[in-house]
């Protein structure tokens, strides 16, 4: 674990990861499974969230209680396989707002082309976080962290399910102030780009196609 990376290996998280690692994981139970897991991460990405206190009146007395400060954060998915983590992130932390960044990976060069891009208003203000379950070359989060910094995000975080250390490298060079948080470090990149032994397509498995 390092500053710019955790990998968090709660029993629960390294259970279901499993379950999902597996090749004849039902499509059902793999997206339930990644559903779950995106709770525990959110837990984990969102610990030293900014705080305040408002006076309330409690059954028995007032308090100075603790709430969240500022606005509300912004949830980005990096479309299609994002929605999987954004789903439970939802579950979590339901006022969030949410946005959409758009991209597939040219399959010949393995380099991002971008389609689509609506993010909420005033992310300068916000915490930002996003979300793709699978860190394979890093260039489709490096260049998803562009836009967003583009549009004025300060306070971005990086949440995914797997990472590779190839990925990995290429963010830290790309956003050094971009924290990334992970269940599992795999070991490497096959010739196909695909995280080594990692988990296959996770959109093609979250959503049943091929």
């Amino acid at each position: 674990m390092t500053e710019h990376l955790t990998i968090v290996d709660h029993p629960l998280i390294q259970h279901k990861l499993t379950l999902m690692r597996e090749v004849d994981t039902p499509t059902a139970v793999f997206r339930q499974c990644l559903r779950e897991i995106s709770q525990l991460l959110a837990y984990e990405i969102t610990r030293n969230l900014a705080m305040t206190t408002r006076r309330i009146q409690t059954p028995l007395q007032e308090m100075d209680a603790p709430e969240l400060a500022g606005k509300k954060l912004a949830l980005v998915s990096i479309l299609r396989a994002g929605n999987g983590l954004l789903d439970g992130m939802l579950d979590l932390v339901p006022s969030a707002r949410v946005g959409f960044v758009g991209l597939y990976r040219d399959e010949e060069t393995l380099e991002p082309v971008e389609y689509y891009f609506k993010v909420p208003e005033a992310l300068e203000d916000r915490l930002v976080i996003a979300v793709d379950p699978m860190l394979a070359t890093g260039n489709s989060s490096a260049a998803a962290i562009d836009k967003l910094k583009e549009a004025g995000a300060r306070n971005i975080r990086f949440m995914c399910l797997l990472a590779a250390p190839e990925g990995v490298a290429r963010m830290k060079e790309a956003h050094p102030d971009v924290p990334i948080v992970t269940a599992a470090l795999d070991s490497h990149l096959n010739e196909m780009g695909y995280i080594v032994p990692g988990l296959g397509d996770a959109g093609d498995r979250m959503f049943g196609t091929k």
